[in-house]
């Protein structure tokens, strides 16, 4: 497959970008061509509209969370703790695309939200291969979730405000999933 133009890549990074720290709202057109540095005859050449960039962002997200998913279900400790250890924001390009989603499907983003459940729902899947009780498998991927909720909000997990660290939540989840003292690094 061809590498994309720099232009196309600098216009979905300005979208994405804008998205993160402005909203969906100022996420214009004329906007995305300005951050990107292209005219808007440029954009417009390589997204012929808003919608255009949009799909090219989930698609983007979407190989993002493949990848994602190649990783924890190859990680020696398993896909729980896989889950949980990186629910943390730390500002890949595939945080950068997951909360662009999340910004467009808080507006009823109809392809947002179908992108966000589709890759829920694969990350619980691979957590369900492993930790078969779907309520504990549930639990998981909810600790992880919020992990990513307040370190994205905070910019780290505030450790100190919850009184309680990474590895003391990955305890929790050998505990949960019947694997106390399990995995390598196991807290």
């Amino acid at each position: 497959m061809p590498r994309p133009p720099k232009a196309r890549e600098a216009l979905l990074a300005a979208y994405r970008d804008l998205l993160v720290s402005e909203g969906e709202r100022a996420a214009t057109m004329d906007a995305v061509a300005a951050r990107a540095g292209v005219s808007k005859g440029g954009l417009l050449y390589h997204f012929k509209s808003k919608d255009a960039l949009a799909d090219a962002l989930l698609t983007a997200l979407r190989e993002a969370a493949k990848l994602d998913r190649e990783r924890m279900a190859a990680d020696p400790e398993g896909p729980a703790r896989y889950f949980v250890r990186t629910s943390v924001n730390s500002g890949t390009d595939m945080d950068a695309f997951f909360v662009a989603a999340v910004r467009l499907a808080q507006t009823g983003h109809a392809g947002a939200l179908a992108a966000l459940e589709e890759i829920d729902a694969a990350w619980l899947e691979l957590i369900r291969r492993e930790v078969p009780d779907p309520a504990v498998a549930t639990a998981v991927m909810l600790m992880g979730e919020g992990l990513y909720h307040y370190s994205s909000l905070a910019g780290s997990w505030p450790e100190k405000t919850f009184g309680t660290s990474i590895g003391d939540l990955l305890a929790v989840v050998d505990r949960l999933s019947g694997r106390a003292g399990a995995g390598p690094g196991a807290a």
